[in-house]
């Protein structure tokens, strides 16, 4: 078995070359080394959003000490005044919550011209260990959901005081930071639950007998893993685009011996036979796979051994209908309440026939599937473009 120096989960995967389009896993990456150098460096976090925005309660950036954004908050249009106020969260060495209101600018500089519409608040706070603890558990394939004060009127609850409440319900402390009272995270288990596993955040007032508080409960889950079995040429694109998309790669070569610099876009290579396919599986309910070997009786045993051995909710196979129908018919092992996991043809209709154009189908359906959504167009989409908690206004 084969495997690059570590994984995407440990954030070591080359940054995309422009910082506005890293991934999350990269973004958390280059969090994790900041923190192990010790570096400086601003978190910020869309804590709450009225009316439209580019993106959604949730949503990061990070902010280095030069002054150097990686990521997003917006389209573009925040990144000017958020580096500043990022520079001055250094000096202070404190949180705080900011509010941008793009409703009442007169021209297009701000609001419709550039996809923002609504009044967004951010949380900017210093990268510091408190961040620890929930990059591990997350590493790891575990979700959790970190709770972050970004406004209080309670003296000994200041905001910045952060928990983190685990993929089993506990209620953790994080280093360098207050906790939040286990009173006050009891009240939130509703909006904990709403978040838990989920790219989604929401803030919530929670009313004490000593004041109040504005909790951020910040649902972080782990980063989607796209499994592709095979070792032939037309690998590559699809773990290409894959890894564009966000995606931790990882390939299983059931034919030869197969390293990194086979497939330098993966975050990890493995090879085996295709029944040992299910080992290269380790957050199930997270991971989506396609099958495409080219050799019938490899795709079959991988196919079969995903079924079985594991709980993947997407298999998607590549091929026409009848190739797929001939592997059935040599399987006993392919029932019909399988086939609700079965992609095949594998990919969404977007009707290019060019590798990459393949590739862009087959990651774009493992996309739509991870998300809950169907892969139709958005102007054929009543209501709004991104799913929202009850909470979100």
């Amino acid at each position: 078995m084969y495997k690059k120096d570590a994984p995407q989960s440990d954030g070591m995967r080359e940054e995309s070359t422009h910082p506005w389009s890293v991934t999350t896993s990269e973004l958390r990456g280059r969090m994790r080394r900041e923190l192990e150098r010790d570096a400086d460096a601003v978190v910020v976090t869309v804590a709450d959003v009225e009316g439209a925005a580019y993106r959604r309660p949730g949503a990061k950036m990070l902010v280095g000490g030069d002054g150097t954004p990686l990521g997003a908050v917006t389209a573009g249009c925040l990144e000017d005044p958020i580096t500043e106020l990022s520079m001055e969260i250094l000096d202070a060495g404190e949180p705080r919550r900011e509010t941008f209101d793009l409703l009442g600018e007169a021209d297009d500089t701000w609001g419709l011209g550039l996809g923002c519409n609504g009044v967004i608040d951010v949380l900017l706070e210093p990268l510091d260990a408190s961040w620890m603890a929930p990059l591990d558990q997350l590493a790891t394939g575990r979700a959790v959901t970190v709770l972050t004060v970004v406004d209080s009127t309670v003296a000994d609850v200041p905001v910045g005081a952060r928990s983190y409440v685990d993929d089993d319900g506990q209620r953790r402390a994080v280093a360098e930071r207050d906790p939040i009272p286990t009173a006050v995270v009891e009240t939130m288990r509703s909006e904990i639950s709403a978040v838990r596993g989920k790219p989604k955040a929401t803030t919530v007032e929670v009313e004490t007998d000593r004041g109040t508080l504005s909790v951020l409960v910040d649902g972080l889950d782990p980063v989607s893993k796209l499994l592709l079995f095979g070792s032939q040429p037309d690998i590559h694109p699809v773990a290409r685009v894959g890894s564009d998309a966000g995606f931790d790669v990882v390939v299983h070569s059931p034919r030869g011996a197969r390293g990194p610099e086979d497939f330098p876009t993966a975050d990890r290579v493995e090879t085996g036979h295709p029944s040992t396919v299910d080992a290269s599986v380790s957050a199930p309910e997270a991971t989506y796979a396609v099958v495409m070997s080219h050799n019938l009786v490899d795709d079959r045993i991988a196919v079969e051994t995903l079924l079985s051995e594991t709980t993947v909710p997407y298999v998607g196979v590549m091929g026409p209908r009848e190739r797929f129908e001939r592997l059935r018919e040599d399987s006993d092992a392919i029932a019909d309440s399988d086939l609700d996991r079965i992609a095949t043809p594998v990919g969404l209709d977007l009707g290019g026939g060019d590798p990459t154009e393949i590739a862009l189908s087959v990651v774009s359906e493992a996309l739509a599937v991870s998300n809950g959504r169907e892969g139709t167009r958005l102007k054929d989409r009543e209501g709004p473009i991104h799913s929202r908690l009850e909470s979100d206004r």
